[in-house]
């Protein structure tokens, strides 16, 4: 049996396709599995023993380098190769988990024989399709796609998050840490300010004071992770009394979450690298307003969500004029809802 699951994009949404992949592949032990991802995300299913292939779609670095002229014969090629490549196994089985214009575009060209997905117009999306199930949003987005697997016959009673870290990805975190002078025996509390959604985004000052606090008041230290060392992370940095230390832009996907779970605590926004944690069994103490934590917030026990009850959150805007629901949210619980993961953590059974 041949399966292609098509999820694309982003780092949350692949990692809640996980449990999935993981129940598939107890469902067909046989089977040849294969995922499509975009570039970006590529680096979570790299070396995974669940899946036979991975395809990766660079799209977004070919749509760049056509419209800017660049490398327009070498860009057709690679194209054409995934294309190839997508197409040279006759798939029994094709997953659309995401829902979208540019998965259905993939979903078609798979053809597969028997095309399933959400029972959606989005995009079009369902239009593709020769076999749907309800998407019910009130779910979470693991429950979400575990539907699938339920719709399969598939035991799904216990989610799991295969992710392929290696010892290597640990020595990396090892000699990162080293570097910055922090002992990852002492433990440590990391942290992850940064969204792509301006509404989802904590004050600076403020995420500036509790990690003082951490350090002075906890006596943990403090490493932040991101993908660039500047903008949001260097002003907090600047604005702290205590040292911090940062492992951003220094560490792959896989390599950051072994720094995860290496930690006693992720500090973060609603963002990518909070899943992360989450897959790895480390606690989160996650900031939200915009968005739902019941439908995408840390997947698992042990997680706290500190947000506002207003009547306008979640709106899932990525706009706001006031980011009300953002700056209410106080110091002071925020400290205390890391100190008591760190004290639950890190306390002797």
């Amino acid at each position: 049996m041949n399966i292609l699951i098509v999820k694309l994009s982003a780092i949350g949404d692949v990692i809640h396709t996980l449990p999935s992949l993981a129940a598939l592949r107890r469902c067909y032990p046989q089977a040849h599995i294969s995922w499509v991802v975009e570039e970006a995300a590529s680096d979570l299913l790299a070396d995974q023993p669940m899946l036979d292939r991975v395809l990766v779609s660079r799209r977004k670095r070919w749509v760049r380098d056509l419209k800017e002229g660049r490398n327009r014969a070498a860009v057709l090629r690679e194209a054409a190769d995934f294309l190839k490549a997508l197409r040279d196994r006759p798939y029994d089985l094709v997953i659309d988990f995401h829902g979208l214009f540019k998965s259905a575009v993939l979903v078609l060209l798979s053809r597969g024989r028997r095309r399933l997905g959400y029972d959606s117009l989005q995009e079009g999306s369902g239009l593709v399709l020769n076999e749907k199930i309800p998407e019910d949003m009130a779910k979470h987005a693991v429950e979400r796609y575990l539907d699938f697997a339920r719709h399969l016959g598939c035991e799904t009673s216990k989610p799991e998050f295969p992710l392929a870290l290696q010892e290597a990805h640990f020595r990396r975190v090892s000699e990162l840490l080293a570097e910055e002078t922090v002992d990852a025996a002492r433990g440590f509390v990391a942290v992850s300010p940064v969204a792509y959604w301006e509404t989802k985004l904590w004050d600076e000052a403020k995420f500036a004071a509790v990690c003082d606090r951490i350090v002075r008041e906890i006596g943990l230290p403090v490493v932040f992770t991101g993908e660039s060392p500047e903008g949001p992370i260097a002003r907090i940095r600047s604005l702290m009394e205590a040292p911090s230390a940062s492992a951003a832009g220094e560490t792959s996907l896989r390599e950051l979450a072994a720094l995860y779970r290496e930690a006693a605590v992720l500090l973060t926004t609603d963002s990518g690298p909070m899943h992360l944690a989450a897959a790895v069994g480390t606690p989160v103490v996650a900031l939200f307003g915009p968005t739902s934590p019941e439908r995408t917030g840390p997947y698992g026990e042990g997680h706290v969500v500190v947000r506002r009850d207003m009547e306008c959150s979640p709106c899932f805007r990525k706009s706001c004029e006031t980011l009300e629901c953002m700056k209410t949210i106080r110091v002071d619980e925020v400290f205390e809802a890391v100190k008591e993961r760190i004290e639950s953590r890190l306390s002797p059974p």
